[in-house]
């Protein structure tokens, strides 16, 4: 038995499946945070700071979070039909993502007004859940495409 048989391989419509599952389940904690932390001030308040949050994720889709996504698209159709389940996220972006947990740790326990922070959260959880939808498009893409070559 080889190294390379043990290494879980997946198709690149199950790799694009997971990075967008991947981006969604975070785009929705980190929403679902900010909610509970908008949901127990003042009404008028919290609901300022939502519409606050939203404005700024439409931002951070179109100028940083599509571009991303795209770019992961774009590398994903260059991989080989089976590869590592692993690689749906590069090891660049692993590290990445290690490093938002860790930071979104010290500043859930800084004096920072959670009200503040659903603003910072909803932004960003916000952008993902949209760019996320881009990996659903390609994903819906390559299965209409490859029911049309069955035919």
């Amino acid at each position: 038995m080889t190294l390379k048989s043990l290494k879980p391989a997946a198709t690149k419509s199950w790799l694009i499946a997971l990075a967008g599952l991947m981006w969604t389940g975070a785009g929705l904690m980190l929403c679902r945070l900010a909610y509970h932390w908008l949901a127990i001030i003042n009404i008028g308040i919290g609901i300022t700071f939502g519409v606050l949050g939203v404005v700024m994720a439409l931002g951070a889709y179109h100028f940083g979070f599509s571009k991303i996504a795209r770019k992961n698209i774009e590398r994903l159709n260059h991989l080989t039909e089976k590869t590592c389940v692993f690689a749906f996220q590069t090891w660049k972006g692993y590290l990445i993502i290690m490093v938002m947990i860790t930071i979104g740790f010290f500043i859930r326990s800084t004096p920072i007004s959670k009200t503040y922070l659903a603003v910072l959260y909803t932004t960003i959880g916000g952008a993902l859940l949209l760019a996320s939808s881009l990996y659903y498009k390609l994903l819906w893409q390559m299965l209409i495409q490859k029911e049309s070559l069955s035919k």
